[in-house]
């Protein structure tokens, strides 16, 4: 059943709309941070996308099981992650009511969670929600909302995200290849292979074509939490050893990253760069980008895909959407493919636990209650709503995020998803091989420094191997203090 297909059914005029037919009175003040207690709507702040989808994900609510006494209100947060952080920072600091409910940023709610001013689910959901959660919902996502010493749950996972490998299927088939016959769309394939097609697709297609191969490899928060930390994982490579030391205990864990899968991690983004003759990089592996990716985020990435001057790219499922949306772009949903990350030891076989085999990055989102909140138990209600298949699939239909279940994206009829909807397989298996990042109390401190150092090194700065021993020393030294 699909949670959207019943809003249009619903008898009358959605809460929403009615408070927007009656004035806007009380939504001021509730936006001037007045709200809470009875009679005010419960506030959650979240993305653009959900605002612009309110109506819809607010009569799923409703469909779900919500008490239609109690009034859902969505507020637009700050685009940035790392600014949103900021304002709840704030906000909790001066212990503030508004808003009720926070999305937050899987990557940093665990330092929310051991500084108490988050509320516990686990005290105050239903029995049969939180089993529901733990059974069913994508575990590494319920990890980075949960305590990481008692295992309490403080966050209800809204949606996971995870990268998977975009590709122009027209250039590729015309180079010669069978993505369809080979099954690329779930059957992952080694950096070796997928980087000797890069290359002869760039190579066939040199006129066309600026990249081979574009990918996110700034220094910024997404080269040590995403790009380098899954890569790095599939070569067999960790930050602090096997998988079960992510979350801590922090100054208790081994720090592995001068080891060899680490240095041969930069050593292959360098061949991709600068071609395998180059110092410091990996001979086995050719040239498939250049050093542009050094200064790449997610949308430097996506341009030259998006314009048609890349042939592969890295990159998150919102990239597929954004291409489609751009009216100027030359590929069309025909020319549009997707395959897991390749791989470079087989799953099992890395240096640690948990390492090996195809492995994404771990993104996503969590709805957290505000202590604070003059109507907990109401924010409580909203998130038990959430806990539901039909509204998750409403997300999905209207927002493009993927569920926290994943056997709801399993079941989703393409036909009803967009863009998405051609790319599911892909997802699903991505979804099946995620790789957290290591979120503790300090490593907000830890992700610039890892940052530093492998742009360093990926820059030649620094050898791969000084770079890591820089790094290990300086981590040790965030872990003892």
């Amino acid at each position: 059943m699909n949670g959207s297909s019943d809003s249009g059914e619903r008898s009358g005029v959605s809460r929403r709309r009615f408070i927007e037919a009656t004035g806007a009175a009380g939504v001021a003040m509730t936006l001037a941070g007045c709200g809470g207690g009875d009679g005010g709507s419960v506030v959650i702040t979240a993305d653009q996308e959900y605002k612009d989808a309110e109506d819809e994900v607010i009569d799923a609510l409703y469909d779900a099981g919500l008490s239609e006494d109690i009034d859902v209100e969505i507020r637009a947060g700050d685009f940035e992650s790392g600014q949103r952080q900021s304002e709840f920072v704030s906000a909790l600091d001066a212990g503030r009511s508004d808003p009720d409910i926070f999305m937050m940023d899987s990557g940093w709610t665990i330092p929310f969670i051991v500084r108490d001013q988050l509320v516990n689910l686990s005290e105050e959901m239903s029995q049969d929600t939180l089993d529901y959660v733990q059974s069913d919902y994508l575990d590494s996502a319920v990890q980075t909302a949960s305590d990481p010493e008692t295992g309490d749950l403080y966050g209800l996972p809204l949606f996971p995200d995870y990268p998977v490998m975009h590709y122009r299927k027209d250039l590729v088939e015309d180079a010669g290849y069978d993505p369809e016959g080979e099954n690329w769309s779930t059957e992952p394939m080694t950096w070796q292979r997928f980087a000797e097609i890069a290359a002869d697709v760039w190579d066939q297609n040199e006129d066309e074509l600026d990249y081979g191969f574009t990918t996110q490899a700034a220094e910024y928060i997404g080269l040590a939490c995403c790009t380098f930390s899954e890569t790095m994982t599939s070569w067999g490579g960790a930050y602090f050893g096997d998988h079960s030391n992510l979350f801590g205990p922090v100054g208790d864990r081994p720090i592995t990253v001068n080891e060899e899968p680490v240095h041969n991690t930069i050593r292959m983004m360098r061949s991709f760069a600068r071609g395998p003759d180059a110092e410091n990089a990996h001979p086995d592996y050719p040239k498939i980008t250049n050093t542009d990716i050094f200064e790449f985020t997610e949308e430097d990435a996506r341009a030259p895909f998006t314009g048609g001057s890349a042939a592969f790219m890295r990159n998150w499922p919102y990239a597929i959407s954004s291409t489609f949306g751009d009216d100027e772009s030359p590929v069309t949903p025909e020319m549009y493919g997707t395959m897991p990350l390749p791989y470079a030891v087989e799953e099992g076989e890395g240096n640690h636990e948990g390492t090996g085999g195809p492995s994404h990055a771990l993104g996503g989102w969590h709805l957290t209650i505000n202590p604070n909140s003059e109507q907990q138990d109401d924010a409580v209600q909203v998130l038990e709503a959430f806990a539901n298949e039909d509204v998750m699939l409403t997300i999905l239909e209207n927002v493009g995020n993927l569920p926290p279940d994943p056997s709801v994206t399993e079941s989703a009829n393409p036909d009803n998803v967009g863009a998405i909807g051609d790319h599911l397989d892909t997802l699903a298996v991505a979804g099946e091989n995620t790789v957290a990042r290591p979120v503790t109390s300090v490593y907000p401190d830890q992700e610039p420094i890892i940052a530093e150092e492998v742009h360093a090194g990926y820059r030649n700065e620094k050898s791969p191997e000084a770079a890591m021993s820089d790094l290990a020393d300086r981590l040790e030294s965030t872990e003892e203090n």
